[in-house]
C-alpha cells in the first residue's frame, strides 16, 4: 500500500492537486508553496512540504468511516463480482449475488449509482470491504424507525404462521401478533399466507432486531373515519353498498363502512334459504336496504329481499283456485309436501290430497325432495301466505267411477286385507277397500270379533250397502247375502201368540230371551209372573225355557216384547170361563132333578 500511496502522490505532484482550496480561479492546478513551476524543480521539492501534501491527499479519502452507508459507482460487472468505486483509495468488490433479482438476473451495470455499506476500509488484498445487502437492510431499518416515529403505514407480505401470530416481510423480518391481525379474532391465520397487508409499526428495537406490527390499529383508525361518515348518512329505507364481512347460521354481517349491519337469513330472499352461504360469500359486495337503525346502540338491521317486489303481492292472479301448476318439492313433513312454485312462493300438498285410493302414511311414500310435480290449486290465502295444492286432483277420482260400477245392492268378491275390532277391510279393487262392519256379519250370531267369522287373506262375497265417494268410504255387508231371519220371524208371528223361549241373560230391567237362533226378545221386569194366593211364583233362571206371550212387535227396530204375566192372566181367564160354563150346567141338572122329585 505504501508503493501505491507513493505512486498516487507522484501522480498528484505531476498533475497538481485537485483540491478546490488549492486551485486558482481559472480552475488550473496551482503549484504548492515552495514548489517550482518547472518539473525539474519539482523533483527537488522539500521533502517536508511533499509529506504535508501527501497527508492532505490521504485525508481526503478518510472522510468515510466504517459502518457508514455511502453511494458508490459501479465500475465493472463480472460473472462473480461487481466492482464499485466509493471515492476511497481503492475500489470495493461485492459478490454478484447481492445484485440478482428474483429471476437470477443482474440488476446493475457499469455507471449505476448504488448504496453500499463500508464494512472495513480494506481487506488483505487492499480492497475496501463493501456490502449492498447490509446497506439495504440498514436503510430499511432507518425507514422502519421513521415509520414508527411518524406513524406511517408499512406494507408487508405474510411469510408464514408462527407461534402467537405471523412472520411478515417488510424488507426485514417482522412479527404480527394474532391479536393484531384484525379488529375481530381471525380463526384461520394460515389463509393470510403470501398476502400483502397494510400495517403500522407499534414497536421497534434495532439492537435486538425486533419489529412488532399491527394491522388492527390501522383498521380501527380507518374504520373510525369511515364510521363517522357512514353515521352521518345512515337512515332507514336507504340503500347502501356493503361488503360481506362474516357469515353465521342465522345471517351475515355486512360492513357498511366502519359499522356492521346484520342481514338476517329471513331477509335474504323471498324464497327458502337453508344457510346464508347458499347466497353469499365473505368479501362479496352487495346492495342492502336499511330496515331499522338504532342510533343509541348503533345496531343496524338490513334487508336484501326487500330490494325486489314481494311475489305474494299478486299471487292470486298467477295461481287462481282450480288452476294446474308445476313446481319442485323442496321439503317433506309428516303431514305433507311443500312445493316451490316460484322463488318465495310455496304451496302445501297435504298427505290426504296425494291419492284417491291409497292411505298415504308419509309423503315420502309418494314424493321425494327435488321432484318436479304437477298439482291443482285447491285454496289460496295471500294474507297468511298459504296455498293448498292437490296431487290426486290431477287424475280422475276412482271413487266416482266405483259408484257406477258397483251400485248399492250389487254383489262383489274381494280379499280380506285387514281385521280390526270393529270390522274387516276387504280389497274390492287395487287400493280401494270396503268395510264389513261387525254388525253386518251375521243375522243370528252375536259376533264379538271379526276373526270369529273371517280370516285375513280369505276371499269373501259381500253386498254393497253404501258408497260415499266424497269421504271415500265403501260399506259392505256379509249377512245381507242370506234371508233376514227377523223378517221371517215377523212374518210368522203376531201380537198375542204364545211362544217358548230360553232365558239367555238377566238384567236389572228384565230378561233377554232367545226365541230362535239370532232372534231375541225382552221380558220387562213388569211382565214377570205376579205372586197370587195359592199359586207358586216362577223364579226365572238363565238357560231355562219358559212359555210366554208376545205383547209387542217392532219390525223396524227389530224388537219383540214378551210377557209371562200376560200368559198367566190368559190362563186364569180361561180357567174361570171354564168354571163359569160348568156351573150353569150343574144348576140346570140340579133343577131338573128337583122337578123329578
Amino acid at each position: 500500500m505504501a508503493d501505491a500511496n507513493s505512486a498516487n502522490g507522484s501522480d498528484l505532484a505531476a498533475q497538481g492537486t485537485t483540491n478546490p482550496e488549492l486551485q486558482d480561479k481559472g480552475g488550473e492546478p496551482t503549484p504548492a508553496a515552495g514548489m517550482s513551476a518547472d518539473p525539474g524543480d519539482q523533483l527537488d521539492t522539500d521533502s517536508a512540504e511533499y509529506a504535508k501534501l501527501l497527508d492532505f491527499y490521504d485525508s481526503s479519502f478518510r472522510n468515510i468511516s466504517e459502518g457508514e452507508v455511502v453511494k458508490g459507482t459501479v465500475l465493472k460487472v463480472t460473472e462473480s463480482e461487481v466492482i464499485v468505486d466509493v471515492g476511497y483509495k481503492s475500489e470495493g468488490i461485492i459478490g454478484v449475488q447481492e445484485f440478482l433479482d428474483e429471476n437470477g438476473q443482474v440488476t446493475v451495470q457499469p455507471g449505476d449509482i448504488v448504496d453500499v455499506l463500508l464494512e472495513r476500509t480494506e481487506d488483505r488484498d487492499g480492497y475496501v470491504v463493501l456490502s449492498r445487502e447490509k446497506a439495504e437492510k440498514m436503510k430499511i431499518w432507518d425507514d422502519v424507525e421513521k415509520a414508527f416515529a411518524e406513524k406511517k403505514v408499512v406494507i408487508g407480505r405474510v411469510i408464514e404462521r408462527i407461534k402467537g401470530g405471523l412472520a411478515v416481510d417488510i424488507g426485514v423480518r417482522a412479527f404480527l401478533p394474532g391479536s393484531q391481525v384484525d379488529v375481530r379474532p381471525v380463526r384461520n391465520l394460515d389463509a393470510l399466507r403470501n398476502q400483502e397487508l397494510r400495517m403500522r409499526v407499534i414497536k421497534v428495537n434495532k439492537k435486538r432486531g425486533n419489529i412488532v406490527l399491527s394491522r388492527k390499529v390501522l383498521l380501527e383508525e380507518e374504520n373510525a373515519e369511515k364510521k363517522k361518515h357512514t353515521l352521518e348518512t345512515l337512515a332507514e329505507a336507504k340503500v347502501l353498498r356493503g361488503v360481506v364481512k362474516n357469515i353465521t347460521d342465522y345471517g351475515a354481517f355486512i360492513d357498511l363502512g366502519g359499522i356492521d349491519g346484520l342481514l338476517h337469513i329471513t331477509d335474504m330472499s323471498w324464497g327458502r334459504v337453508g344457510h346464508p352461504s347458499e347466497l353469499f360469500k365473505v368479501n362479496d359486495e352487495i346492495d342492502v336496504i336499511v330496515l331499522k337503525y338504532d342510533p343509541a346502540t348503533e345496531r343496524v338491521s338490513l334487508g336484501y329481499k326487500q330490494l325486489s317486489a314481494d311475489p305474494w303481492s299478486a299471487v292470486a292472479e298467477r295461481y287462481p283456485v282450480g288452476a294446474r301448476v308445476s313446481g319442485k318439492v323442496v321439503s317433506l313433513t309428516d303431514y305433507g309436501a311443500f312445493v316451490e312454485l316460484e322463488a318465495g312462493v310455496e304451496g302445501l300438498i297435504h298427505v290426504s290430497e296425494m291419492s284417491w285410493s291409497k292411505r298415504v302414511k308419509h309423503p315420502s311414500k309418494v314424493l321425494n325432495v327435488g321432484d318436479t310435480v304437477e298439482a291443482m290449486v285447491l285454496g289460496l290465502d295471500p294474507q297468511a301466505r298459504r296455498i293448498s295444492l292437490g296431487l290426486k286432483q290431477i287424475g280422475s277420482n276412482p271413487w266416482q267411477e266405483l259408484a257406477e260400477r258397483y251400485p248399492v245392492g250389487s254383489r262383489i268378491v274381494g280379499k280380506v286385507r285387514n281385521l280390526t275390532e270393529f270390522g274387516a277391510f276387504v280389497e274390492v279393487e287395487e287400493d280401494i277397500d270396503g268395510l264389513i262392519h261387525i254388525s253386518d256379519m251375521s243375522w243370528s250370531k252375536r259376533v264379538k270379533h271379526p276373526s270369529e267369522v273371517l280370516k285375513k287373506g280369505d276371499k269373501v262375497e259381500a253386498v254393497v250397502l253404501n258408497i260415499d265417494a266424497e269421504n271415500q268410504r265403501l260399506s259392505l255387508g256379509l249377512k245381507q247375502l242370506a234371508t233376514d231371519i227377523w223378517d221371517e220371524f215377523f212374518s210368522r208371528h203376531q201380537v198375542g201368540d204364545t211362544v217358548e223361549g230360553k232365558v239367555v241373560r238377566l238384567t236389572n230391567f228384565g230378561a233377554f230371551v232367545e226365541l230362535a237362533e239370532g232372534i231375541e226378545g225382552l221380558i220387562h221386569i213388569s211382565e214377570f209372573d205376579e205372586q197370587q194366593a195359592g199359586v207358586e211364583k216362577i223364579d226365572l233362571q238363565v238357560e231355562q225355557t219358559y212359555p210366554m206371550k208376545v205383547i209387542k212387535l217392532s219390525p223396524g227396530e227389530r224388537k219383540i216384547g214378551l210377557s209371562i204375566r200376560a200368559l198367566r192372566l190368559d190362563q186364569d181367564r180361561s180357567d174361570w170361563q171354564h168354571y163359569t160354563d160348568g156351573g150353569s150346567v150343574g144348576a140346570t141338572i140340579a133343577e131338573h132333578l128337583k122337578n123329578l122329585e
